[in-house]
């Protein structure tokens, strides 16, 4: 089975306050993640990793049948949520992650990502040449990004096993919102 992984769990600091419940086109920003994950073609249990806000955000955000996970050590950052996330899903031969504040990802990027499954442990959307969502991550790596640390680590180990990159520009969608600007931005 396949996993769907949504990390959700930051205080949003340069957002200012948290923009999981921000609203884009009448609904929390995170429901457009979660619902785009529960959509996803071939992915099946699915998890939304939460923290900061949590009792928050469960009562405020529809999760279309993703399961909420706590991460209490989300202060940590981003590698300990993906940490709780992957723990959560141990039992899957595959996760395919994505984050909380990405609204706009398109459900055939998943599709184009796990096409691409079986050449390398781990594969990545890429937008305009750049490193994206979605990432898939084969359980031979679970061990080992268990143990990463702060919001960079992951990204060092998937440079080191060797990412095989699936170029995902014509779907749009790869923007995180990290601030009301550009919150503001995909509203117009």
């Amino acid at each position: 089975m396949i996993g769907g992984l949504v990390l959700a769990a930051g205080a949003a600091t340069r957002f200012g306050s948290a923009k999981q419940l921000a609203e884009l086109d009448g609904m929390p920003l995170l429901e457009h993640a979660v619902r785009t994950m529960a959509q996803a073609p071939g992915v099946g249990r699915s998890v939304v990793v939460l923290g900061a806000e949590a009792d928050e955000v469960r009562r405020r955000v529809p999760l279309h049948g993703v399961t909420p996970v706590f991460c209490a050590r989300w202060e940590e950052g981003q590698s300990a949520s993906l940490a709780s996330g992957l723990a959560a899903l141990g039992d899957c031969e595959a996760v395919v992650v994505t984050l909380g504040d990405q609204p706009r990802l398109a459900a055939a990027s998943f599709e184009r990502v796990l096409a691409s499954r079986g050449d390398g442990l781990a594969v990545r959307a890429t937008y305009g040449g750049l490193p994206g969502h979605p990432v898939l991550l084969e359980s031979e790596l679970f061990g080992r990004l268990r143990n990463v640390t702060g919001d960079h680590g992951a990204r060092n180990l998937l440079r080191s096993v060797g990412t095989v990159d699936v170029q995902c520009d014509d779907l749009g969608g790869g923007e995180d919102v990290d601030s009301p600007d550009q919150l503001a931005a995909l509203c117009a």
